[in-house]
């Protein structure tokens, strides 16, 4: 598996048998390969960077779990391919994690627009990250979703720079519930600068 890949075909879709053999093994080097993926922002908050194989192992056990046969693999392109990195952006799933439904519900309450203001700072630069548009992850009511999906588009010059070692890295947001801000792992910057074209 590649990680320049840009796009799931179907043809990439292994037969279910194939994956079962598998899976076990699959997942557990895929757990290997995704510690220097994620960044934890905040206390509640982290970032999981997707590329062709999170995606297509994504795919892969929505397929295995809901038994759909292949009716049901063009809805599970249509609904991953979008978060594969087209060369010159990462795209993060975004999780606020809270295990106590009551607080998780009062934090979300408070938490509406929080994908638009997600950002990455590249040596000082800002780089302002865009939420999927595949859905609205805020309700009317201001009630954020617990996941968000959110590409960072950069320039050539900012792939530059992130690719240079020891480059100074942070992520975050700048939302008034919750402006916390990290600074990206030099194993993580490594690794996702491999995204990049």
């Amino acid at each position: 598996m590649s990680a320049s890949k840009k796009e799931i075909t179907k043809e990439d879709i292994w037969p279910m048998e194939r994956y079962e053999a598998e899976r076990k093994k699959l997942r557990s080097d895929l757990v290997k390969r995704k510690q220097n993926r994620r960044c934890d922002v905040g206390p509640v908050c982290s970032f999981y960077f997707e590329n062709y194989e999170t995606m297509w192992s994504q795919i892969q056990e929505m397929l295995y779990i809901e038994k759909g046969g292949e009716e049901q693999i063009p809805d599970e392109l249509a609904a991953y391919n979008p978060l594969i990195p087209k060369g010159r952006e990462l795209v993060a799933t975004v999780m606020f994690e809270i295990d106590d439904p009551v607080r998780r519900n009062a934090f979300l309450a408070k938490l509406g627009g929080v994908e638009e203001t997600a950002f990455f700072e590249v040596n000082g630069e800002r780089i302002e990250g865009r939420p999927e548009v595949d859905v609205d992850r805020t309700t009317a009511e201001g009630k954020a979703s617990s996941v968000q999906f959110i590409h960072f588009p950069f320039t050539d010059e900012q792939v530059a720079a992130f690719r240079e070692e020891g480059a100074k890295i942070m992520v975050g947001f700048t939302h008034q519930a919750y402006s916390h801000i990290a600074v990206l792992p030099e194993q993580v910057r490594a690794t996702l600068a491999e995204d990049f074209d």
